[in-house]
């Protein structure tokens, strides 16, 4: 019986031994089975059920009938993952209650996306299209060893297909939907001779505002992306294989629909602002833009020698962004006498060098010992526009700005960030049925920053005008340590202790020079993690479990105060348990189920103005919960025809460290459905999908200043059909 891992929303939590591998048992050590899922997370085939650390993993198929296009979507369906659009070219990720909201140039990600293994050091970096990839993994937990620069919460990485070298394929895939939804994606495969291969593909996709704007009559949440990849494969021998791909993503966009969805009694500015919560419709003063583009180029050489692998991996990448729009969404109150905007335009590039050393596939202990070196330039601008209106209300600022008053603050920020790493990691059978897995990196960060608000009109975040640059040094030595022990073949149990860091920074929007020349802290994080990983019934029955505490010291948090944004740290306790249960019941039927619980709390967050030790972190809900049936009903002459339903739940969260009330998501309940018909010989399919199918309104962003809770909702009910053709 084969395994359709990838029918509707199919969650495969597993485990990852060490960072090539570990060898199992006697009986673990051939190539898995047709009836086990495959992964290459740790760069060689292994059974998702054989290894240990959490992962969950989506394949090609799902991918595509899903439509798992964006990282959110990516969010969406992962037991212990949560996303926050600030905005949404800016992604925020958050892995077990371990994310970062600085989005400074010298600050970095909690959580990192990897593409084809190339660490993603910006946010604004975080563009791709999920058509043409193979598979979608996210690990979770610290990442001492296992991928470029140390990751201290988890790491989603993104798999492209690759050029295959002894067949010709091609596909084309078109759908249309609502909000005048037009998409067009495609891919050609072309070998070269026996020894090499071209791969392309590129993807379209754009669609109407899910909001009109009240005010200047255009549209604000659209999308306008386009993505394109190409890949070339040569293996002049059976040992030695050189890869070469370019890939980029251009997007275009008017600005997010806000919203003022609550008011902050105990601020007089409140008064300012009227409640407005009507997703379908905005009243900002402009529509705005989200622009952004994003490109890198990747090279890749590996050379099998007898005693061991050599394996080089370089990558150079470049991002373009440009995002201006109207933050409190136009006030409805004629009364009112502001107006708040801005935006961030950023160019960066960076460049990462990575060599490994592997043992041989026939190793009894499978060894890796590498080098790691990344280098990243950001130029930040974050703006900032006060409008204060004439007493007509208008904010026409055409004639010099005697309509009104316009006053900007612009922090001008640079930095230059260099990281150098050394690591080695092994896994070491103790038995046939026991392994042993341990690993150690040292991790050395240097990064020089400037900024300066010295462009600005007025000072409304700092207190000073001021221009400072200042350089510092973090380096740490990080690990993991752990064992496994199979029962039999389709029974295993692991523990896991590991360490994992990231390097301190420089503050954002500092409020005066001090501030500004102050660095925060490091964040580590040490991980204790166990699990189970069991199958039943010959594979059609998986039910894995993980229970985990995470000790978080000097967590770096970002607080808003007034209009000031800031960067503290705090420890924290986190706790948690993931299960999976996955069922091929037969006749068509299958179910896949996930919940994961999260207890996340601050156990020592004090500011000069409030103790919030003892509350819950931001963005983490306590409860997650995914639930995918589906049937599939086959035809006599081979052709298919499958209903999948995806449901999602979510318990209530908070957006802010204080917990106060005007930052409450209340719990979410979101249900996605499609149909898909597949020809007999499957050389075309038609999917008719629906997502958000309840009309869930939930907010997808909010921040309080000025008196008033400011927020962005989430898409409302979206319905398409796609028809895809495959050679």
């Amino acid at each position: 019986m084969r395994l359709r891992i990838a029918r509707g929303a199919l969650y495969a939590s597993v485990s990852l031994g060490a960072v090539l591998g570990a060898p199992m048992a006697a009986f673990a050590q051939q190539l898995p089975s047709e009836n086990e899922i495959v992964v290459t997370a740790q760069r060689r085939d292994q059974s998702l059920q054989d290894v240990p650390i959490t992962v969950t993993t989506f394949g090609a198929e799902e991918i595509r009938e899903a439509r798992i296009q964006e990282v959110q979507d990516v969010v969406a369906r992962t037991p212990g993952l949560n996303f926050d659009a600030f905005p949404s070219g800016q992604p925020r990720l958050t892995v077990r209650g371990v994310g970062s909201s600085d989005r400074g140039a010298a600050g970095d990600p909690s959580a990192g996306v990897f593409l084809d293994e190339v660490y993603l050091g910006r946010p604004a970096m975080i563009a791709f299209d999920a058509f043409d990839v193979a598979r979608i993994e996210v690990l979770k937990g610290p990442q001492g060893t296992l991928y470029g620069r140390n990751v201290v919460g988890g790491a989603i990485n993104i798999i492209p297909s690759r050029p295959e070298l002894d067949v010709f394929g091609a596909a084309l895939e078109g759908t249309f939907g609502d909000y005048d939804r037009q998409e067009a994606a495609g891919f050609l495969n072309v070998p070269l001779g026996d020894m090499a291969a071209i791969r392309a593909s590129g993807s379209i996709r754009t669609h109407e505002g899910y909001a009109d704007n009240v005010t200047t009559g255009g549209e604000l949440d659209d999308q306008d992306t386009r993505s394109a990849r190409l890949q070339f494969l040569l293996e002049p021998t059976g040992t030695l294989r050189f890869s070469l791909s370019a890939d980029s993503t251009a997007d275009r966009a008017s600005g997010p629909a806000k919203h003022v969805v609550a008011l902050d009694a105990g601020d007089p500015l409140s008064g300012f602002w009227s409640i407005d919560t009507g997703r379908d419709t905005g009243a900002s003063e402009y529509d705005g833009r989200q622009d952004r583009d994003t490109w890198g180029v990747r090279g890749q050489a590996v050379w099998d020698l007898p005693a061991f692998s050599v394996n080089y991996l370089g990558a150079y990448r470049e991002v373009n962004y440009e995002v201006g729009y109207d933050f409190d969404g136009g006030p409805r109150n004629p009364a009112a006498r502001i107006s708040i905007g801005g935006g961030n335009l950023e160019a960066g590039s960076m460049t990462s060098h990575e060599l490994r050393f592997v043992s041989p596939s026939d190793s009894r202990i499978d060894w890796v010992i590498g080098l790691y070196a990344y280098d990243a330039d950001t130029r930040r601008d974050d703006i900032l526009d006060l409008a204060i209106p004439d007493f007509d209300g208008s904010f026409d600022f055409s004639d010099g700005g005697t309509e009104g008053l316009l006053l900007t603050e612009i922090y001008h920020q640079n930095a230059d960030v260099e990281s150098r790493a050394v690591y080695a990691d092994a896994t070491f059978p103790i038995t046939e049925r026991a392994n042993i897995t341990a690993g150690v990196r040292y991790t050395e960060d240097e990064k020089s920053y400037s900024v300066d608000n010295l462009d600005s009109d007025a000072t409304f975040r700092a207190n000073e005008s001021f221009s400072v640059a200042n350089r510092a040094s973090w380096d740490a030595v990080t690990w993991r340590i752990g064992a496994d022990y199979h029962f039999t073949e389709d029974h295993m149990i692991y523990a896991m202790i590991s360490r994992g860091f990231k390097s301190g920074g420089f503050q954002e929007t500092p409020e005066n020079a001090l501030d500004a020349s102050t660095p925060f802290d490091p964040e580590y994080a040490t991980q204790y993690e166990i699990g189970t990983r069991s199958a039943f019934l010959d594979g059609r029955v998986i039910w894995n479990n993980t229970l985990y505490t995470m000790n978080y010291e000097d967590l770096q948090v970002r607080e808003t105060s007034g209009l000031n944004i800031f960067t503290a740290n705090a420890d924290a306790t986190i706790n948690g348990y993931e299960t999976l249960l996955r069922w091929i019941a037969g006749a068509g039927f299958e179910l896949s189920a996930s919940y994961a619980y999260t207890d996340a709390t601050f156990d020592s967050y004090v500011l000069p103005s409030a103790d919030y030790s003892g509350n819950r972190l931001t963005r983490t809900p306590e409860h997650k919960v995914t639930l995918s049936p589906s049937y599939t009903l086959g035809f006599g002459s081979g052709a298919e025809l499958e209903f999948a339903v995806d449901y999602q739940y979510e318990s209530d969260i908070w957006d802010d460290a204080s917990n106060s009330s005007t930052e409450f998501r209340d719990a979410t309940h979101f249900l996605d459905a499609r149909a898909v018909y597949t020809s007999p010989q499957g050389h075309w399919s038609l999917a008719l999908w629906g997502k958000n199918l309840t009309d869930e309104l939930t907010r997808t962003h909010q921040a309080t200043f000025l008196g008033a809770n400011f927020a962005s909702y989430n898409p409302p009910p979206t319905y398409g059909a796609t028809l895809r053709w495959n050679y």
